[in-house]
């Protein structure tokens, strides 16, 4: 396996053309200026040692000898130790609401910083599990795809906002037919999806969708967050009392659908629980999803790479000698050897 130990450095390829466009800038601008004392053939006659190829060779040269020096700088590396490891776990997808509604704040500080707070803790906890985000409010659309790179889960989990989807709504089929096609089919782990909403105004037949994954073999969980009462939604960041209103100008409440959760994860083979504020109930979801048969995977990994930068700075050190050597005036003992010249004898 190859790869670059420095791969950022390679960006410094791109003053490879910008090089060349400089250079060939100032060979235009010394001609001009030769050709202000008279015609070029003229001048060149009178200057018979000047060589007009070799500035060129000798900067072709060390235009390569920058290029490989940055490709050195980069540290080029060869895979040579290959080992296999054995690792258990399970693929879980998180499908959150940043619906509007989410904005509530019957679960403090509110139901989408409570629900991602959360989420960044589960994630503190996985070892071999594989995670990925979806998010989804009237269309559901992939945040991260399933990996096992928690770093990088936890910075997508972050920019997270009710501003990600265009459309209103809360289409939670969308999101679960999502996440059934999002997963990895190479990998045999055990594959759930959590789905973390209020459960108001699904647009679609979120109970068919639960039900279709179950028959892959894919457990659909569901956490209820809010309050069976409800609560308004305030319109902005700044915790005034400014809260959505309807067409009639009555303030928006926003309810807390236990029914229907309860009957995506009965579909789904899942369990549902409801979030409060001192549990959003991950936790016990995940440990629920720890007991289940974990598949034993075996891989094989590159666990040592060998530097390579060495021969291609020696190959940088070859073009410098080389340019080095290259005389850009021409040299008389060898203007005198002519390899192809026809000796007369008498």
């Amino acid at each position: 396996m190859f790869r670059f130990a420095n791969s950022f450095v390679l960006y410094f390829l791109f003053l490879l053309p910008v090089l060349f466009l400089m250079y060939l800038f100032l060979r235009r601008e010394k001609k001009k200026d030769l050709e202000k004392f008279g015609d070029l053939p003229v001048i060149s006659n009178l200057m018979p040692m000047v060589s007009p190829q070799r500035p060129v060779i000798k900067f072709v040269l060390l235009l390569v000898a920058f290029m490989a020096l940055i490709f050195a700088i980069a540290r080029p590396q060869f895979g040579t130790k290959v080992e296999k490891v054995k690792r258990k776990g399970v693929q879980i997808i998180i499908a959150l609401d940043v619906s509007n509604s989410m904005m509530a704040q019957d679960i403090q500080p509110s139901r989408l910083e409570r629900a991602k707070e959360s989420i960044s803790k589960l994630v503190d906890r996985f070892e071999n599990d594989q995670i990925g985000l979806i998010v989804f409010a009237g269309d559901a659309y992939i945040q991260l795809p399933i990996t096992t790179d928690y770093v990088s889960a936890k910075m997508f989990l972050s920019t997270i906002n009710t501003k990600m989807v265009p459309r209103q709504g809360t289409a939670i089929g969308a999101a679960i037919d999502l996440a059934s096609h999002s997963f990895n089919p190479n990998e045999e782990l055990k594959k759930s999806i959590i789905v973390i909403t209020d459960g108001e105004n699904h647009e679609d037949d979120a109970v068919s969708a639960a039900k279709k994954a179950a028959g892959d073999g894919i457990i659909v969980h569901t956490i209820g967050i809010g309050s069976p009462q409800g609560s308004p939604i305030p319109l902005g960041d700044d915790n005034s009392k400014n809260y959505l209103k309807d067409k009639d100008g009555n303030v928006v409440i926003t309810k807390l659908d236990e029914n229907t959760l309860q009957q995506i994860a009965a579909a789904g083979n899942g369990s549902y629980i409801r979030a409060s504020n001192t549990d959003m109930g991950l936790n016990t979801i995940f440990d629920q999803i720890n007991r289940m048969q974990k598949k034993q995977l075996e891989g094989n990994i590159y666990s040592d790479y060998n530097e390579q930068y060495q021969s291609v700075l020696l190959m940088v050190m070859l073009f410098l000698f080389v340019e080095f050597f290259v005389l850009e005036r021409k040299n008389k003992q060898f203007s005198k050897f002519d390899l192809f010249r026809v000796r007369k004898y008498k």
